[in-house]
């Protein structure tokens, strides 16, 4: 808040407070609904092995994975294309007042395709969509309750920032997301960051009420000695390249999936799905959000050589998943692949240095933990959000230090190898192909300066 804000009467902050509270309780409705329609139906592929095998089953998986995901892609361009995706660009755009999110059209697109898409195995992950109903549930009730305009920003926020508290049960992320990734169009005053805890915390009580409060990764790693800290720093370095790899695989895919489209309509979606249909019987692992397999590759550690090939893999599937348009987030997808290249990297300095390490009190575990952090710090170019959402995720409480040190050089080496943010690239993609080309997400945040001044 500068020096020229004056505080907001009373009444005013409550009434203020009192919408975003309802605002987060929306959003934890909405979410926490759309997380447990997905908990019923991702486990479709055991039921259909257990009535057929062989080439059937293959067959089969991939004709439903299809279908969904053409679905999916159908809904969502018939009734709103700006579902399509993360979302998050959308919100920041609509932050900024440079674009118009259409909360009636979305909100249930979003809801449907994206249990469809997210359901049906493609590799993507649940925060993105939550965090576009958060939005589309505070323009709800902004148009329920007749707030003013320049209200209406901040509620968006505290409404992105309760979609993402509901997706990975981490409140304290969602704050900072919102500080943060939108530090440069949320309209900050001390009532306006207030209604932003607000709804962080009904978004996260309502979401507890229907899955159980809960980390959604527990996992288990003891502290690191200071000496081990190099050896992080290493790791962050090389994260902050895979995450520059990243943002261009994302951006490069989404080009060829949109040359695709103009020649032969639903071509790439139909060969996504049947693809990624394929491998949740062939190869399961390749595939799906991640959040199971970041579990499992925890508890029984494949060999250094299957990870990396796993982390290939989990890239290629994440970027054809998210190009062909459907409702879906990249936060899960960033933090399995992580962990796969964070795993291998710990299995092989294990073997590089097994007395030293073991003294240290390092396992390869602890640099799979650390690597979600830097990843995402790369990627999304937003650190303080990367660390405390892995924490929240993992209570991994005691490598605090070493995920510091990880994503300042992630974040560090990523900026040096000109990489950008990809929310901001996604953002600049949209405006480019709605004609509006001229304007660039890094100067978004003079959409929002008129608005700093009201209380």
């Amino acid at each position: 808040m500068t020096e020229t804000d004056q505080p907001a009467p009373p009444l005013q902050q409550a009434r203020f407070v009192a919408l975003a509270l309802i605002t987060g309780a929306l959003t934890g409705l909405f979410g926490g609904l759309f997380h447990l329609a997905i908990d019923t139906i991702v486990d479709w592929p055991a039921w259909l092995a257990g009535h057929m095998t062989g080439w059937r089953l293959v067959a089969a998986s991939a004709t439903l994975t299809m279908a969904a995901t053409l679905f999916a892609v159908f809904i969502t361009g018939r009734f709103a294309p700006e579902a399509g995706g993360s979302g998050v660009p959308e919100i920041e755009g609509a932050i900024a007042g440079i674009r118009h999110v259409r909360w009636e059209r979305v909100l249930p697109v979003k809801f449907i395709a994206g249990i469809a898409a997210i359901g049906s195995g493609l590799v993507l992950g649940r925060e993105g969509p939550t965090i576009h109903m958060g939005g589309s549930a505070a323009l709800a009730a902004s148009e329920m309750f007749r707030v003013r305009a320049a209200d209406r920003q901040a509620l968006l926020a505290a409404g992105a920032g309760a979609g993402l508290a509901c997706a990975f049960n981490a409140p304290m992320s969602a704050v900072l997301f919102v500080i943060e990734e939108t530090r440069k169009q949320f309209p900050y005053t001390f009532r306006n960051y207030m209604g932003v805890f607000a709804a962080a915390i009904t978004g996260t009580a309502v979401t507890e009420i229907i899955s159980g409060p809960r980390p959604d990764l527990p996992l288990s790693a003891g502290a690191a000695a200071l000496a081990s800290l190099p050896a992080f720093a290493i790791l962050g370095m090389i994260l902050g390249a895979v995450g520059v790899l990243f943002n261009r695989c994302i951006m490069t895919m989404l080009d060829v999936a949109d040359g695709w489209q103009k020649r032969a309509p639903y071509m790439w979606p139909a060969l996504v799905g049947l693809l990624v249909g394929a491998l949740l019987i062939v190869a399961p692992r390749t595939v799906t959000g991640g959040e199971r397999i970041i579990s499992q590759i925890a508890v029984l550690t494949p060999s250094a050589g299957v990870l990396l090939m796993l982390a290939v893999a989990r890239l290629f599937t994440s970027v054809a998943s998210y190009s062909v348009g459907t409702p879906g987030g990249i936060f899960a997808p960033i933090l399995s692949l992580a962990t796969c290249i964070g795993l291998a990297f710990g299995l092989l300095a294990q073997t590089a240095f097994p007395d030293a390490l073991t003294g240290l009190g390092v396992t390869p575990l602890s640099f799979g933990i650390v690597a979600m952090a830097a990843l995402f710090s790369a990627t999304v170019h937003a650190p303080a959000v990367g660390v405390v959402l892995v924490l929240e995720l993992t209570s991994a409480y005691a490598l605090v230090l070493p995920m510091l040190t990880a994503c300042l050089m992630a974040s560090l080496v990523a900026q040096w190898l000109g990489g950008r943010p990809i929310y901001g690239q996604m953002l600049d993609r949209a405006l480019a192909r709605a004609g509006k080309g001229a304007v660039k997400a890094s100067d978004i945040g003079l959409a929002a300066t008129p608005d700093r001044a009201t209380n």
